[in-house]
């Protein structure tokens, strides 16, 4: 499969053919996520939470993400790639951000960065887009500013609010941004934004009227025991599955049932009794 270009992002969404990007954090996943002929993969923070255990994606770094991004482009080399900025790693200086954006590109060989934020960091995605590197924005519902925003609320149920929104969707747009994640806006405000724009949008929790959709790979597969969000349709039932495997391991090996001989490794007779007699 041929990897996607930002113009073949920017012609799907010409032709209204819906942009189709899931997460994925290892080398076993984005072979999955690629074979299944996804357009974009996202190494999003959220690996903090599905991968890590932490309760929110603010505690992830940028090693941590550029580890799993490094695995990513192994399993996915033919998949346009997008590597998920942490907290912290473009907040505090225009060099420091270019350098961390920096390293997703050259080290972790992924094709674009993502970043959240509006109209605030419009300074920040000009000097990437500058320097050569290509940048998703992602506004809405932002989870590094989830102590900020009080919680994992819809955002832009106000209009005042909504044309907020809109406005910063604009001035990502105008600061160079290739395309722009929309989370959890009410449908009406998302398709709005989505027309207004030149460049795709990519909804999650905002409705049918965005230019294309990601989801979380462990969400749709049901491999998050923790919470699963309104806006998520689970796919598989894959977590009480795995367990119940295990058990039957557990359970196996506890009744000696396994290993078996089928798999086990024989001996030739005559070797063995040579082995055994200590000849």
């Amino acid at each position: 499969m041929k990897k996607l270009t930002i113009h073949d992002l920017h012609q799907k969404k010409i032709e209204k053919r819906p942009i189709t990007m899931l997460t994925a954090y290892d080398y076993p996943s984005a072979k999955m996520v690629a074979e299944a002929g996804i357009d974009i993969i996202l190494i999003g923070d959220s690996l903090a939470m599905t991968m890590l255990g932490h309760k929110s994606t603010v505690s992830v770094t940028m090693d941590e993400m550029l580890h799993h991004c490094k695995a990513v482009s192994r399993g996915a080399p033919d998949t346009f790639l997008i590597g998920d900025m942490p907290f912290l790693s473009y907040q505090t200086s225009i060099p420091e951000a270019i350098q961390n954006a920096g390293r997703f590109i050259k080290e972790a060989q992924m094709d674009a960065i993502k970043l959240e934020g509006g109209e605030a960091v419009t300074g920040t995605i000009k000097a990437l887009v500058n320097a050569s590197i290509p940048v998703m924005g992602h506004i809405g519902l932002t989870p590094q500013s989830i102590t900020k925003l009080s919680g994992y609320h819809v955002q832009g149920k106000k209009a005042a609010d909504a044309r907020r929104l809109l406005n910063d969707a604009l001035a990502l747009q105008d600061a160079g941004c290739f395309a722009i994640v929309l989370e959890a806006l009410p449908a009406p405000v998302a398709k709005t934004i989505s027309e207004k724009l030149e460049i795709p949008t990519i909804g999650i929790g905002a409705g049918p009227g965005c230019d294309g959709q990601v989801l979380v790979f462990h969400d749709i597969l049901g491999l998050y025991d923790q919470f699963v969000p309104k806006y998520v349709k689970q796919y598989a039932q894959l977590w009480p599955q795995i367990v119940s495997a295990i058990q039957n391991y557990r359970d196996d090996v506890e009744s000696g049932a396994y290993p078996d001989e089928t798999h086990s490794y024989p001996m030739d007779a005559k070797e063995l009794d040579e082995f055994e007699s200590g000849k």
